[in-house]
């Protein structure tokens, strides 16, 4: 027998609906950009970040680039001078104090503080964006830009070929325009790409997912696995908010993979690499050079008092057949920056034993490195009347 419904019931309604007006519309959606448009800067005051005149973004933060962002904001508070680059600025081999910003702090004359604005597995298309989407705050100010000719150095590197390759940063390079045959991103991700750039909040929660959450999302950190056989998933019934512990995570006093105390740090020779054979690009087609030279027109469009470093790539390791054409591309990129009326320096060849592999010095390397630049007519001329090293600051 089918039941009717009483009529004072059906009159109820149960459906737990708000209907707002236009002006509570309006108003959600205020309260909504100001949670936006806030969050990130005041996140600032409360969460601890201690650096010095050493300081590098961590390994373990290399695509924090929220986190670089405010590090070269805090920065520009002094006079400092911006070393930009790849690992070669950031030091893959050495430890914070055996970078070359390091020794051109240790032994300018007078006393200058060089900052050191690299990050680890950056190259030109890379560099470009993250300068572009994340370094306002270096505008107008002295800048010394490392140019590693090793990403010219094959198609590969160069991102020219057209069999997809996985590279480091990927969010931070163009996502329609110029295009990049390797890259094959979907549209959906490219898009999403293009939205966290130009929303500060969403790369406030890229910061947090790389600095509480081991570089992954919400999610991803609740499912994570333990490593255990069988697995086990230690993080289902954990708080996440136990994580935020309001502290940028510092770099581990001892980095087993940097430092002279490494087993890293070697000469290229004693390494068991032998000499390597270079498929250099023609300059006229590479990406990476191309990306070079909007980077360098940015920072002179944005005021940047610029100088580029050209090298010095290890040329011990390379095969006397690849030469000339390493030669073609380095004098090309010099006449190039002659051209726009760009200062640079072209250090000359490090000494063998002092490279760990194609590009990279060792610590005695960028000693010797930055003794060259300190005292190289160009760059004395370059550097007069900058910054003085800062105190260590903890805020």
């Amino acid at each position: 027998m089918k039941e009717t419904v009483p009529e004072e019931i059906q009159e109820t309604s149960f459906v737990n609906e708000m209907r707002l007006t236009l002006r509570q519309w309006l108003m959600t959606l205020g309260l909504v950009a100001l949670v936006l448009g806030f969050t990130p800067s005041l996140w600032k005051r409360v969460e601890r970040f201690e650096t010095d005149a050493n300081y590098r973004i961590p390994y373990s933060l290399s695509k924090d680039y929220w986190l670089y962002d405010r590090w070269l904001d805090r920065a520009a508070d002094s006079e400092g001078v911006f070393v930009l680059g790849d690992s070669v600025v950031w030091g893959e081999y050495v430890s914070p104090d055996g970078t070359l910003s390091s020794f051109l702090t240790r032994h300018s004359e007078p006393h200058r503080w060089f900052i050191n604005a690299g990050v680890n597995g950056l190259f030109p298309l890379a560099l470009e964006g993250l300068v572009d989407d994340y370094g306002g705050a270096i505008r107008r100010r002295r800048v010394i830009l490392h140019c590693n000719l090793l990403w010219m150095s094959s198609p590969k590197v160069d991102l020219q070929t057209v069999k997809e390759e996985k590279f480091n940063h990927p969010r931070l390079v163009a996502q329609f325009d110029p295009r990049i045959p390797c890259y094959k991103a979907d549209i959906a991700e490219r898009l999403g790409i293009v939205v966290e750039k130009s929303l500060p909040f969403v790369s406030w929660v890229n910061h947090l997912q790389n600095a509480y959450f081991g570089q992954k999302n919400l999610l991803a950190w609740t499912m994570a696995e333990d490593g255990r056989d069988p697995p086990g998933f230690p993080n289902v019934y954990r708080n996440p908010l136990s994580n935020i512990l309001l502290e940028v995570p510092a770099a581990a006093p001892v980095d087993p993979e940097r430092g002279t105390a490494s087993p890293r740090h070697q000469p290229w020779s004693t390494t068991g690499q032998g000499t390597a054979r270079f498929d250099w690009v023609p300059i006229e087609s590479s990406l990476q050079w191309a990306g070079f030279q909007r980077l360098a027109r940015l920072l002179v469009e944005r005021g940047n008092d610029l100088l580029v470093v050209i090298g010095p790539f290890n040329e011990h390791m390379m095969a006397e057949e690849n030469a000339p054409r390493f030669r073609r591309f380095r004098d090309g990129a010099a006449r190039w920056l002659t051209s726009l009326g760009i200062r640079f320096v072209q250090p000359q060849v490090l000494p063998s034993g002092l490279y760990a592999d194609a590009s990279h010095p060792l610590t005695g390397g960028y000693e010797l490195l930055a003794h060259r630049l300190l005292d190289d007519p160009e760059f004395r001329s370059w550097m007069q009347n900058s910054g003085e090293p800062p105190k260590a600051d903890s805020r």
